[in-house]
């Protein structure tokens, strides 16, 4: 006599939890820009999901945002043709969550939680929710181990712990994306969780084939909300890779959580904001756009069952490091690593100018000696940076400042270390062996 296998009830049992025992539904009355004004529904909040049918059919998500004069202000999440005055307006219950699964690994999802890539469907077997609680700070594990990220310059002199934050700044075209996908192939990381936000539709794929490659994939979700979509589901998106980053977490698998970029993330909040009647502030953004970042930023770290490793990047509008969503990304990371135009036009890459970076966790996470010999190369970039017109000029006289000599002397070995091709990884082991014998060199 054979035994049968039980029932999995527990998505039926997820779907009861969701239901809405009581509709709330309105009336839309007005559409003005990007806002759709609604008699109801009623015990709408913030934040919360509303669904639009149209008079043809159609089915049109929205998310609240905003109250005035008794109505309820909502974003479409989704093209607005077809809505007209009077259609109904429901409240969505549920969709606030979203349905996880192992099965995620290696595939390509949008703002909603759905496969793009044309794969299989996705059986959830739980599910996370979006905009999750913050976590008691005392309930995080302290950083003290090293993440590998395959790149000589930053296990090197930059290292990285897991559960750290780091934001990559830098102009458009100096080799951000191709940063994150050699970080994203070579990293010690188990899982990788990259989202795409607000990026063109041309680079995504040339992301996914030629940054990240197929073997980058395999350990890797996608999460992808482009520039031509509405500016809510692009902020979606962003709670949506940052779900699916604490359900492996939960797992306890050590997660690098990737966000290209985070600029473009605020662009749209500050899109959200103004259509909802927020006072611009700092260069046109609104307050909400800086209550935003940190509730971003701040769920990622090192917990009990697993990490999260974030990496930022930061868009830098006409290379202004000092414009405000560079002042306030830098001031809630853990470290910043800047890319550098100049550099990057000369053909260094990765473009990072490492006078201008720091990661604040280089003390507990890299020995004495490596931080001595970190410090004795960064002491020669400084001593070349400060002496480079006369040298350039032909004025510096060899002999004249034995220090200058040596440096002079291993230009050559030390550009070698900072210079790696995309596809190329470089071990921790060997970083810090290279390492060693280029700050014996520079030694006086």
């Amino acid at each position: 006599m054979t035994l049968e296998a039980p029932l999995d009830l527990s998505r039926f049992f997820r779907f009861a939890a969701q239901a809405e025992p009581v509709r709330m539904e309105g009336e839309v009355v007005e559409l003005v820009g990007l806002v759709v004004e609604s008699r109801g529904p009623a015990g709408a909040s913030i934040g919360d999901f509303c669904e639009i049918r149209t008079h043809g059919g159609r089915r049109i998500r929205t998310q609240v945002v905003g109250f005035r004069a008794g109505r309820v202000l909502s974003m479409p999440l989704e093209e607005t043709g077809g809505l007209s005055l009077g259609d109904p307006i429901v409240a969505r219950g549920g969709e606030g969550d979203l349905d996880v699964s192992p099965q995620l690994l290696g595939r390509v999802i949008d703002g909603f939680g759905r496969p793009m890539d044309g794969g299989p469907s996705i059986h959830a077997v739980d599910s996370r929710p979006l905009y999750a609680a913050p976590s008691n700070p005392l309930t995080r594990a302290l950083i003290g181990q090293r993440l590998a990220t395959g790149i000589r310059v930053i296990d090197g002199l930059l290292p990285c712990g897991k559960g750290q934050r780091i934001g990559i700044f830098g102009g458009s075209g100096v080799g951000k994306s191709t940063l994150l996908g050699s970080m994203a192939r070579s990293s010690s990381a188990d899982v990788n969780v990259i989202a795409l936000i607000g990026e063109r539709n041309r680079e995504v794929p040339e992301f996914l084939e030629h940054d990240l490659g197929p073997e980058g994939r395999k350990r890797s979700v996608v999460v992808v909300s482009t520039s031509d979509q509405p500016a809510p589901l692009r902020v979606r998106a962003c709670f949506v890779a940052l779900a699916v980053a604490e359900y492996f977490r939960d797992l306890g698998k050590n997660v690098l959580l990737v966000m290209d970029s985070i600029t473009r993330l605020a662009m749209a909040q500050r899109e959200i904001g103004l259509a909802a009647g927020e006072p611009p502030s700092q260069k046109g953004y609104t307050p909400s756009v800086f209550s935003l970042l940190p509730k971003v930023c701040e769920r990622a770290g090192n917990f009990d069952k697993g990490s999260i490793t974030a990496f930022f990047t930061v868009l830098v509008e006409g290379d202004d490091f000092n414009e405000p969503i560079c002042d306030a990304v830098r001031s809630i990371l853990d470290g910043h690593i800047t890319l550098d135009r100049h550099l990057g036009s000369s053909g260094h890459f990765p473009a990072i100018q490492v006078l201008d970076s720091v990661s604040r966790l280089q003390s507990k996470l890299a020995t004495p000696k490596e931080s001595e010999q970190a410090r004795r190369i960064r002491e020669a970039l400084a001593l070349y940076r400060q002496s480079e017109d006369l040298i350039n000029l032909g004025a510096y006289v060899s002999g004249s400042n034995p220090r200058l000599d040596s440096v002079l002397k291993s230009r050559t070995e030390i550009m070698k270390f900072l210079r790696q091709g995309p596809t190329e990884i470089s071990s921790v082991e060997d970083t810090i062996k290279r390492m060693e014998s280029l700050a014996g060199m520079v030694a006086v």
